[in-house]
């Protein structure tokens, strides 16, 4: 992709024979050629390529990250493989829940065994996980094999830390409790010709009293209008006709900046840029959402008819306790402003089942949104404790019996309302942007509706990274099965 290589010019240019930059990016274009040469050097010894990979948990800004990684790594000489069978192996981690800290955990006692047969093999994990100080200690001191520990706020700095364990025989740890700023214009491999993730801001101010992610994260920071609309365009001229937009909360863009701009004048913005087919972007705070954010998507011709819209619970008590600041009666009204504005968006959503102190009356509240609103789809969870937010110190911890049966009786409403909504669609002709080959029948080939619901019909490689006109024949509840019935652009 020449999105990948467009910063070759400033590579080439870095001077080995110098010190490196004290300026950013081009400190990191140091030492991206720096360890070209490194890299180099050791294929020629070993007359093979040398190999990495990427574990990724989390988020979809966790995916991006990994794509940036992914980009430095090939841009230093590294292919892409993807089993955890490599010369450099990556655990871009997630911490939102304790048991994500226990995934990694039996991947590192998996790859022991290997180090031992592969010493030269490098083992790096970043993420919002290592900006926990217990688990960057349990990790130095019980997985001795692992080379490398970095964490959310200088991801940039990998180039640089990866060459200073070219020169280590020890574990280099480079965890910084604060982000010193945004690093632009370093490569990015994309998973994805066709479609992009393009961050918009990093961090997070709003302290829900159960989420880890504005301590691992940091505080909000906006990016600069003009970078986003410049990163965006070039991905365009790269063939991408897709964005989406990522922030922890996006309708809080721009309030950081010198000159303020908000979300909704962003995405006016960003209509603009030719090429583009189709804006996406997550996650959206209720407490945020303005009117003039729904006008803008209601007259787009861009902005797709998706619209996530985070609920955690029905209760405004417990929303309060949540540190929220929203509650029910203010949800119903935005979500009745968008269907009024917008009449064929999706909503989907998220919740979160047993929050310490909830009782049977405030998760009747929370199926009494769920049958109002009727969600396309929604994510269910089960209340997680995450050390170190203020909800894993409530003594009015939730019995796991009971949960589980709120959980299953709220998860049988949201499928049941799921279904029927998708049901609706049956019979229409839509617009699908071709993904890939379906994983279990190469017949056919799956995408995305505007609304984000997923079809699979009859095609081939051929149509991946086009839209399709697609009849909706049959509804199996989550996806659609369809046939071309139309336009192939």
């Amino acid at each position: 992709m020449e999105y990948l290589n467009m910063y070759e010019k400033e590579i080439q240019s870095s001077d080995l024979t110098m010190s490196p930059p004290t300026s950013e990016p081009e400190r990191q274009y140091y030492y991206i050629k720096k360890a070209r040469e490194i890299v180099a050097a050791k294929k020629k010894e070993l007359n093979r390529d040398l190999t990495c990979h990427i574990t990724t948990f989390g988020c979809q800004m966790n995916a991006r990250d990994s794509e940036k990684l992914l980009g430095v790594l090939e841009n230093i000489g590294y292919v892409n493989v993807e089993e955890e069978d490599a010369d450099i192996i990556i655990f871009n981690t997630c911490t939102v829940r304790e048991n994500a800290n226990q995934r990694l955990y039996g991947h590192l006692g998996q790859l022991k065994n290997y180090k031992k047969k592969h010493p030269n093999t490098i083992i790096g994990i970043c993420g919002c996980m290592m900006q926990e100080e217990d688990a960057v200690k349990t990790i130095t001191t019980k997985h001795k094999h692992v080379n490398i520990l970095f964490g959310t706020h200088n991801l940039y700095k990998f180039a640089e830390i990866l060459c200073n364990s070219f020169d280590s025989d020890g574990v280099i740890v480079d965890v910084w409790k604060a982000a010193e700023g945004i690093v632009e214009d370093l490569p990015v491999d994309r998973k994805y010709s066709f479609k992009s993730g393009v961050n918009i801001s990093f961090g997070c101010n709003n302290f829900c009293s159960y989420c880890i992610v504005p301590y691992v994260r940091g505080r909000e920071r906006s990016r600069e209008p003009k970078a986003i609309l410049r990163e965006i365009e070039r991905l365009c001229e790269d063939g991408v006709t897709e964005v989406m937009l990522l922030g922890q909360n996006v309708n809080s863009y721009g309030k950081d900046l010198d000159n303020p701009m908000t979300f909704a004048e962003l995405l006016d913005e960003v209509e603009k840029i030719e090429g583009l087919r189709r804006i996406r972007f997550m996650t959206s705070h209720p407490k945020d959402l303005s009117d003039e954010l729904i006008e803008v998507m209601a007259r787009s011709k861009k902005i797709c008819k998706h619209f996530h819209l985070p609920l955690q619970s029905g209760s405004s008590r417990i929303l309060k306790d949540m540190n929220r600041r929203y509650d029910k009666e203010r949800y119903l009204s935005l979500v009745e402003k968008l269907r009024k504005a917008i009449p064929d968006i999706a909503i989907t959503t998220d919740i979160i089942v047993g929050y310490p102190g909830e009782t049977e009356e405030d998760f009747l509240e929370t199926m009494d949104v769920v049958e109002r609103v009727k969600y396309d789809s929604a994510f269910t969870f089960i209340y997680s404790k995450r050390t170190g937010t203020p909800a894993a110190s409530n003594p009015e911890q939730v019995d796991e019996a009971v949960v589980k049966d709120r959980f299953d009786r709220l998860l049988a409403k949201v499928q049941k309302y799921s279904k029927e909504q998708a049901a609706k669609h049956v019979s229409e002709v839509t617009e699908v942007l071709v993904e890939n080959v379906n994983e279990q029948d190469d017949s056919l080939v799956s995408g995305r509706m505007s609304n984000n619901s997923i079809v699979h019909f009859p095609g081939d490689k051929s149509l991946i990274g086009k839209y399709v006109d697609v009849k909706l024949v049959e509804c199996k509840g989550f996806y659609y099965i369809g046939e071309v019935d139309g336009n192939i652009r």
